[in-house]
């Protein structure tokens, strides 16, 4: 009985994942890699509310020197019914 144990043992440390570890891997790092590329096709497809649009196009573009970080900060932006 010991050595049924003993024999067991030492096999059971020489097991691998071999070649069905790498495919069940391979597999799904190729099925991230898609849902992914579909995930950007459909984000792409969606358009902004046209409110924000429009509200963005409003608000003025900071000078060089707020791009730079040497601008005081600006006030929040405005809120839903045009007040800060």
């Amino acid at each position: 009985m010991t050595l049924l144990a003993a024999s067991s043992s030492s096999v059971a440390s020489q097991v691998t994942p071999g070649l069905l570890g790498f495919l069940v891997v391979a597999g799904m790092g190729l099925a991230v890699f898609f849902l992914f590329r579909s995930m950007n096709k459909q984000l792409k497809k969606i358009s902004p509310d046209p409110r924000i649009r429009a509200s963005v196009a409003k608000r003025p573009r900071p000078p060089a020197a707020a791009a730079s970080g040497n601008a005081q900060p600006s006030s929040p932006p405005p809120g839903p019914s045009g007040k800060p």
